[in-house]
């Protein structure tokens, strides 16, 4: 074998050095892309987890109200008091029928002191709980101790997953229990709002039980499975609890073992035919029980992988391709110096007349020098989410103050509050459906709608915040019908938004003063003006865009974003500006429904 010659030695040397920097270029982009990447992954899944958390509990706490206020009913005491009389039953089950209706519960039914259901809104379905014994049930026992029970369990009738909150019927005089009043929440609904928050969130989500149970899921095959293995002691608890009814219960495979107390662990799960890799962060709901997980997928993250690692080698190998060349061309003019120094010097000793040529050929030489740069930038973006909470205090003002008069026996305020908050109930209802997708427009019922009546209506809802902050009222409506086109529970919702917003905003004033006025040309303007300190210069261009908010603690910054769009899809606008006395105000222009139109 033939000795290396020392060029080859140094190609070998310069290939081998060339090839080290590419594994380690690709080895630090990799890691770099991986690590950074996790990072923004768990930062985004963090604030997915708090918003959908804080859903979950919304759409949970309308309903936890609904028993206690059932409660006060003296004809649930009655019944109770008289179970063997049949018209007081029936006319209760009507009621609890209606209730049901009205409130959109899955079932609602009254339980005596023995756990046995003598009532409830079902009361002619195939799967009635009348006669039923739910003595088993923990809602059962904190009811009947006197405390508000929540649990959340597979019916053992309707075979229905659902969460459910339990209130005590007291004896009149409150001298002892005689059953109590059940209000059970459909989970399914629950799931399927949860659900399209997160494909526009583009994750995965699971709910789990201090057993580790999944609940609740937006993939059908993780639902009633275990996080853990399924050991026997495990199995025979749950069939002894009955919280899932005959429902089987499965173990949900993941690599590696699942564990509760780590956040951001990387587990491959199966969802379909594939097994796809997830980020795991998740959450405890500690009124609810449920441990909530978000389950941000790492393919994208993955996918996005070989473009950069293979951006990452190009830019390397023209880097060093450009050193090379940069020091081959030295070396190459070190050389032709050297050649034309010999030639020069050969030149002079034989003519004088060649020499003088040569510092002429000197005289004239010139060199020319270029280099480039590339550059790469890339851009990520988020998604959108959304809670309505004013109607909830509303309810909430109206029921506290009903059980006021009940207990001073003033029967009349008692109804017509009551009444209130049936049509509470129903507008919140109707304005939830408003918004189960945050990435697609709601469809509403459009119809005639009058301006004067719908503003009224969006004053009794925050009418409670009105009273509470000390905020003058000036309210001038024009005489007549005035009427637009459009859904008016959606318009309420822009109303009760934008006064909302000008009431928090005076929270600091000293003056607290509403003005609302309502004028006609060829189009209505609905001004809403505060005494608030207005919006900033800075604020103004941004007001409407989704996220952005000024009230971080209370808000998501999706209300006027929302309403704008609500607004427009009526065919007006909608536009913000600072008053020369201070405070902000809002327009709306809509155009006017005349009856020819249609």
């Amino acid at each position: 074998m033939l000795p290396m010659t020392p060029k080859a030695k140094k190609r070998l040397f310069l290939t081998v050095v060339l090839l080290a920097g590419l594994f380690a270029t690709l080895k630090l982009t990799y890691w770099v892309h991986l690590h950074q990447g996790k990072i923004e992954i768990q930062t985004q899944s963090e604030k997915q987890l708090k918003e959908l958390v804080s859903f979950l509990d919304g759409a949970l706490s309308r309903y936890e109200s609904i028993p206690h206020v059932l409660s006060t009913n003296p004809m649930l005491a009655n019944v109770l008091n008289d179970q063997q009389n049949p018209d007081k039953v029936q006319e209760l089950n009507l009621y609890l029928e209606e209730i049901q209706h009205v409130t959109e519960a899955s079932d609602i039914y009254l339980i005596d002191a023995l756990g046995i259901a003598i009532a409830a809104s079902n009361w002619q379905q195939s799967f009635s709980f009348i006669g039923k014994d739910y003595s088993f049930r923990p809602y059962y026992t904190d009811a009947i101790s006197g405390n508000l029970g929540r649990y959340y369990a597979v019916g053992t009738s309707s075979d229905k997953r659902g969460f459910y909150f339990s209130y005590p019927i007291y004896q009149q005089g409150g001298k002892g229990i005689l059953g109590a009043i059940i209000v059970k929440v459909d989970i399914s609904g629950i799931e399927q709002q949860s659900t399209s928050i997160a494909i526009a969130g583009q994750y995965q989500f699971l709910i789990s039980d201090p057993e580790d149970i999944v609940f609740i899921s937006s993939v059908d095959e993780w639902r009633l499975k275990s996080l853990t293995p399924l050991t026997q002691a495990k199995q025979y608890a749950l069939n002894a609890s009955k919280r899932y009814a005959e429902r089987p219960i499965g173990e949900l495979l993941m690599k590696p073992p699942y564990e509760s107390g780590s956040q951001a662990m990387l587990y491959q799960l199966q969802t379909g035919r594939d097994h796809e890799q997830y980020m795991d962060n998740h959450q405890l709901m500690a009124k609810a029980g449920w441990r909530v997980h978000i389950l941000a997928p790492i393919k994208p993250l993955l996918s996005s992988l070989p473009a950069l690692m293979l951006l990452s080698a190009s830019i390397y190998l023209l880097l060093a391709l450009s050193i090379l060349f940069s020091a081959e061309r030295r070396r190459n003019l070190q050389r032709m110096q050297l050649a034309q120094s010999l030639l020069e010097q050969r030149v002079e000793e034989r003519t004088q007349d060649l020499q003088q040529a040569n510092h002429q050929l000197k005289d004239t030489q010139d060199e020319l020098i270029q280099a480039a740069k590339l550059t790469v930038i890339g851009s990520l973006s988020a998604s959108i989410n959304h809670e309505l909470n004013q109607p909830l205090a509303a309810l909430r003002s109206y029921a506290q103050n009903t059980q006021t008069f009940l207990a001073r026996n003033m029967q009349d305020k008692a109804l017509d509050n009551i009444k209130i908050i049936i049509e509470l109930t129903d507008r919140l209802a109707d304005i939830v459906g408003q918004f189960k997708s945050f990435t697609r427009k709601s469809q509403g019922t459009d119809s005639a709608t009058d301006i004067g009546r719908c503003i009224k209506q969006a004053l009794t809802i925050v009418q409670p915040a009105i009273d509470k902050q000390g905020v003058e009222l000036d309210v001038q409506l024009p005489n007549g019908n005035y009427q637009v086109w459009g859904d008016k529970v959606r318009l309420q919702q822009v109303f009760v938004n934008i006064m909302s917003n000008a009431i928090v905003a005076m929270q600091q004033s000293v003056k607290r003063s509403l003005v609302i006025r309502v004028t006609s040309e060829d189009k209505f303007c609905i001004s809403i003006q505060d005494s608030g300190p207005g919006v900033r210069e800075s604020q103004m261009e941004k007001i409407f865009e989704p996220y952005f908010t000024t009230n971080e603690r209370h808000g998501l910054g999706l209300g006027l974003s929302i309403s704008q769009r609500i607004i427009e899809s009526m065919q007006g606008q909608i536009n913000v500006a600072n008053a020369e006395e201070g405070g902000a105000i809002f327009q709306i222009i809509l155009p006017i429904y005349l009856l020819e139109e249609r």
